[in-house]
């Protein structure tokens, strides 16, 4: 979650800033989204019952189907909590590879990533996300209502955030799915495989870490733990259990754990009781079809980590060597080789995947990557990477394109994907593997969802799986495009098919657990090839077919192991649903049956009046002395942000007011900011220090030109901005006549950069980054105020001695003359403002060694859940080469930090102490410093 601010100050209501979102089976984090598409973007709107679906104009026939979708399925959605209409905006985003969904206020409005994911539920994506997302209105609405007034959306979002576990509104959401359709997470055994591994492998977390989630172990999770728990609250307690939770909520907010105490009121218990009630009974109802499907135990070939680590996709390059995708929480993800003896050798990292995807063949390995574009961070694309082993070279195959799950022919000389235009038009591609020509493209006339092709051992035919409303099929396609279904849709979990002499291996769930299974294609029968306890997923067949190596799913995540192959039958299901109490309650079947098919007028979206779209009127803090109220527009696209807002200055018993925007649909980001505020200034005069006071107006200008990129693990980040300002004194107290009442344009210049790997999970800092930040100020307009200064500050991050250890060099110089001979550009020595100055800050060289000791997922009853324990050593230099008495470090010490969720509330609190030691020369005593940041 991410901390908003206006103008550098910290808008009290937004602290717990809370943004509900569906995401893929990868379950990366969805934050506050505020960034923008590219200009050339073409926009129109759909206005139906309450809803406005805002779309690209390539969208137009899924903005049709929405439209139909949304207004018809949203009073079934919203029925348990008494929400029957609504009024949202909703934005199809199309330029993105990366499937996610969310909700959110300030301003209110839910954005569907309209591209589908290659692993999901099996039901149509964009009604997979229409049906959790509108769950998620329906929740803001029964705890805000429909138009909220005055302008209170920054306020509710964070009291929602702060007053309602992210379990409930997921949890819920996911009940809800599941509920009203013939698919939904709920019904499968993958995505809750990680609890019930948990729960069967006797592991007792507490409710905190279940939620909160670890750093050293794998865990539920808060869209698990919430679909548990909310299917048992609503088994236990009917239909309308969570109606009357959240309306007591809304009537009676001012409460701690307002949830909890709504929730004991209404069910009988309260949420860690219902923790523990539901615990227990999942260990007995998993333990209990654990006994009743038989399941064996597999020999592990990768050696184990002492926290949660995979091994996604192995194969084998010989009868000695596999290679694999390893994801860890203390590294990130890189392919390795691992030999007879466990050994691995580290041969390439990558950057973000859409899901864990690679294809071996022939000495080579092909995968897909995501890459954004340079300024618009909405347009993403998903290109396809080559390695050679021999070599150790990268080649990228493709740019620009979106192609995902990109498999090799057996001869390693093609490559069969799948390709999704912005219309969402999907098609099988086949291109060279050698230069990512493309070869061929295959029609796809229904526009069915295509997922995870193969090709067979000559490359005459792919197998693929095949998604619509009505389930997942597998297929077969030949050159000429004909097709043929092997298996018909059902809401089996089928994924990743690959061929094998017997027939196509592929992933399903028949016996209630995701295992392996094969195809017989000219008697369609369907045999088992594994029998894995808690899942089985990515088979690979040795050269002689005589074996088989798999991912088998353990307590610390996908495991690497090897059976022989024999047939079994698929054996049957004893899957545990817990939605069957909910579904009931809901009584509506699959609610996708009979969408209507109107047409419904569009019309171009942009303009002025867009631009604009107030939302908030928010407490506002800067310091102790100053606090106030501001009110704020953002609109639906990311690109115009308007604030105007008074202070009061405590100190000055006086008003302060303000008002700006921020511009971001152009290349450069700009800004205006006006204030007209009181000043103080304190002086020598004749009859000693005097006081002075005055008004002033001051209006500022900035543009800001932002570009990053991202290949393969590393990361480039480059900015230029330049600001200018205009400043006139007025209704002066007491000042000296000759003061100077008018500040004309000083100009200051700013260029960074920053090149650095991907950081994992543990690490406590960048292991290897360089920054590089220049900065100029100057009056050329004013020539009774000269002076300048220019400042570089170089960072130099090395790995330490350890895994997650970081040391850091910052080296840092400025000059300054005239008006800014006193100025502050560069950083400073810990302790720096409690020591005395004896001379013009000229350089800094700070040296900082950051590591962590322990992770120890501690829960201090309802007080904090403690993440980790880290620690710090530094040594600070300051003015080398000017004071010739200090070639000793000016301050040196420690600090310890500590990662913890306070109360059991979302936010993530850093708290630490740092112990200062001064050089002697200053005669200064230790300096106690505390810590304390947090982040969502």
């Amino acid at each position: 979650m991410a901390i908003y601010s206006v103008n550098s100050r910290l808008i009290i209501a937004i602290i717990a800033s809370l943004t509900i979102s569906l995401t893929g089976p990868s379950s990366f984090a969805q934050i506050f989204n505020s960034e923008q598409n590219p200009p050339g973007v073409k926009w129109r709107q759909i206005n139906a019952s309450g809803f406005r679906i805002i779309y690209p104009t390539e969208l137009e026939k899924e903005a049709q189907r929405m439209s139909n979708t949304i207004t018809h399925i949203y009073p079934y959605v919203g029925a348990s909590l008494g929400e029957l209409k609504t009024i949202i905006p909703i934005i199809l985003q199309n330029r993105g590879v990366i499937a996610n969904g969310f909700v959110q206020l300030a301003p209110k409005k839910s954005e569907f990533y309209t591209t589908p994911p290659q692993q999901f539920d099996s039901q149509d994506w964009l009604n997979n996300l229409a049906v959790h997302e509108l769950r998620h209105v329906a929740q803001f609405d029964k705890l805000t209502g429909e138009k909220a007034q005055p302008f209170p959306e920054t306020v509710y979002f964070a009291w929602l955030g702060v007053s309602i576990p992210l379990w409930y509104f997921e949890g819920d959401a996911v009940s809800t799915e599941t509920s009203l359709t013939n698919a939904g997470r709920g019904r499968i055994p993958s995505w809750i495989m990680p609890y019930r591994t948990q729960l069967l492998e006797g592991k007792k977390y507490s409710y905190t870490k279940s939620n909160f989630d670890s750093e050293k172990d794998l865990t539920p999770g808060y869209y698990q733990l919430g679909y548990t728990l909310a299917s048992r609250i609503r088994e236990a307690s009917g239909k309308y259990v969570f109606d009357s939770v959240l309306t007591d909520i809304r009537h009676h907010p001012a409460r701690l754990y307002p949830f909890s105490k709504s929730l004991k009121k209404f069910s009988g218990k309260g949420t860690t009781e219902w923790f523990r009630t539901n615990t227990e009974k999942l260990r007995a109802e998993w333990t209990e079809q654990a006994h009743k499907t038989p399941s064996k135990d597999y020999p592990v070939l990768n050696k184990k980590a002492d926290y949660a680590t995979s091994y996604f996709l192995p194969v084998k390059i010989n009868d000695q060597q596999i290679i694999a995708l390893k994801q860890s929480k203390g590294e990130t993800p890189h392919f390795v080789r691992i030999g007879p003896d466990k050994k691995e050798k580290k041969l390439r990292a990558i950057g973000l995947q859409e899901q864990p995807w690679f294809s071996y063949a022939k000495g080579v390995l092909v995968w897909d990557e995501v890459r954004y574009d340079p300024r618009f961070k909405q347009q993403s694309f998903s290109v396809i990477n080559r390695y050679d082993l021999k070599s150790g070279r990268v080649h990228k195959l493709s740019s620009r394109s979106r192609l995902f799950s990109p498999s090799l022919s057996s001869d390693g000389s093609k490559i069969i994907a799948v390709r999704y235009d912005l219309s969402n038009q999907a098609n099988l591609v086949e291109l060279d593997a050698k230069t990512g020509a493309t070869l061929h493209t295959y029609p796809n006339p229904n526009n069915l969802i295509l997922q995870t092709p193969s090709f067979n051992p000559d490359g005459t035919a792919i197998a693929f799986i095949a998604v619509t409303e009505q389930g997942k099929e597998l297929r077969q396609l030949d050159r000429n495009g004909k097709t043929e279904v092997l298996i018909p849709f059902s809401q089996q979990q089928l994924s990743r098919p690959i061929y094998f002499s017997k027939g196509i291996a592929f992933n399903a769930h028949y016996n209630g657990i995701d295992n392996i299974y094969y195809l017989d294609i000219a008697s369609k029968k369907i045999s088992a090839l594994s029998a894995a306890k808690y899942g089985a997923f990515n088979p690979a067949f040795s050269a002689d077919e005589q074996t088989m190596i798999f991912n088998n799913y353990g307590i610390d995540g996908y495991e690497i192991t090897e059976t022989s192959i024999q047939a079994k039958a698929p054996g049957e299901s004893h899957f545990v649903f817990l939605g069957a109490a909910a579904a009931k309650q809901e009584n509506t079947g699959n609610v996708f049956n009979h969408i209507p098919d109107s047409s419904y007028t569009s019309k171009t979206y942009g303009g002025l009046k867009n631009l604009f779209r107030v939302h908030s009127v928010n407490p506002v803090i800067e310091d102790e002395y100053r606090g106030g109220l501001q009110i704020n527009s953002d609109n639906l696209l990311n690109t115009m942000n308007v604030f105007a807002g008074v202070n009061y200055f405590r100190d000055l018993g006086r008003f302060e007011y303000n008002a700006g925007f921020t511009y971001k649909g152009f290349y450069p980001v700009l800004g205006v900011t006006y204030r007209n505020r009181p000043r103080r200034a304190f002086y020598n005069s004749s009859k000693g220090v005097q006081q002075g006071d005055w008004r002033e107006n001051d209006i500022r200008l900035a543009a800001t030109l932002p570009f990053s990129l991202n290949a393969l693990n590393d990361n480039y980040n480059f900015s230029f901005s330049t600001t200018t300002s205009y400043t006139k004194r007025y209704h002066p107290e007491n000042m000296p006549k000759n003061y100077i009442n008018t500040l004309k344009f000083p100009l200051e210049y700013s260029f960074s950069f920053t090149h650095s790997i991907r950081q994992s999970e543990r690490d406590v800092a960048p292991k290897w980054a360089q920054i590089l930040r220049l900065t100029y100020l100057h009056q050329p307009f004013d020539k009774q105020l000269t002076g300048d200064l220019f400042a570089a500050e170089t960072f130099f991050y090395f790995p330490g001695i350890a895994r997650n250890h970081s040391f850091l060099a910052n080296f840092s110089f400025q000059h300054s003359s005239g008006i800014r001979t006193f100025d502050q550009q560069i950083n400073t020595v810990y302790g720096y403002n409690n020591i005395p100055a004896i001379n013009i800050l000229k350089n800094t060289l700070l040296l900082n060694y950051r590591f962590p000791i322990a992770f120890p997922d501690a829960e201090v009853g309802a007080l904090a859940y403690v993440r980790n324990l880290r620690g710090g050593l530094f040594c600070h230099y300051e003015n080398l080469g000017e004071d010739t008495n200090l070639s000793q470090p000016k301050t040196f010490g420690f600090e310890l930090r500590s990662s913890m969720n306070l109360l059991r509330y979302q936010p993530v609190v850093d708290i630490g102490a740092r112990m200062v030691f001064v050089n002697k020369f200053y005669h200064q005593n230790p300096i106690l410093e505390l810590i304390l940041n947090y982040s969502f």
